[in-house]
């Protein structure tokens, strides 16, 4: 009788562990959708444009251009995105400057990749043989013509993967904005826990979630090596 009463328990806690994944599922996708998605695509994005910039300077002849750049990426390097984060939304408001959830986290990741980034554009262009620049100098090129037309396109090849892992990477980061108020999809997962108490199954259908959104990310990005890998010189 109590083997049976045990197995009867099993049975309905399967069957609402399933129902509460289930109901939870559309909740956390559309948190993925309107929120998740948006905030790592205007990150990476406006991170690349910034990541961009610093590396230009970076690789700068003249050290006045060079000295904010490596402050820049030396602080943001040096210190957790955590706290970034709540410096921008916490932080802030103290010296009058009040931002909302979504440009609070969008700043901060922003600011991250631009930092790290830099370091890989950097490298990639570094990586280029000089013989590409006395070449385009010989032909009459400026410096920054033959960045721009010569090294830049086959620095950017170089720098795809681990600019993809960055991408990838900050798809699982943006589940820190879930503290600074943004529902975005760890939130809504932490939102229905606090209603059901079942922590462990949501936080679990959160990280399948995450796992599957990184494994399609990674096949997107397999694609696009095999087709750059064939401009190269085997």
């Amino acid at each position: 009788m109590f083997l049976q009463s045990n197995v009867l328990y099993t049975i309905t806690a399967g069957m609402e562990g399933w129902e509460l994944f289930r109901n939870s599922l559309l909740p956390m996708l559309s948190g993925a959708i309107q929120y998740t998605i948006p905030l790592t695509l205007i990150s990476f994005a406006g991170g690349l444009l910034l990541a961009l910039l610093t590396a230009m300077m970076r690789l700068a002849k003249s050290r006045f251009i060079q000295l904010p750049a490596v402050v820049y990426v030396s602080a943001i390097r040096g210190t957790p995105l955590l706290v970034q984060l709540f410096i921008i939304f916490y932080g802030l408001p103290n010296i009058g400057l009040n931002i909302d959830p979504f440009p609070s986290a969008a700043i901060a990741f922003i600011l991250n990749v631009g930092a790290y980034a830099s370091e890989i554009i950097r490298a990639s262009v570094l990586s280029i043989p000089k013989g590409q620049w006395e070449a385009a100098y010989t032909i009459g090129m400026s410096r920054g013509t033959a960045l721009r037309r010569i090294i830049l396109p086959q620095s950017a090849r170089v720098s795809v993967p681990p600019l993809s892992n960055t991408f990838i990477s900050l798809v699982k980061d943006t589940s820190l904005a879930s503290l600074v108020l943004v529902t975005e999809l760890f939130r809504k997962a932490q939102e229905i826990a606090a209603r059901t108490y079942d922590f462990l199954l949501l936080y679990v259908e959160a990280a399948l979630i995450y796992w599957v959104i990184c494994f399609l990310l990674s096949l997107v990005q397999t694609v696009i090596e095999r087709r750059l890998d064939r401009y190269v010189a085997k």
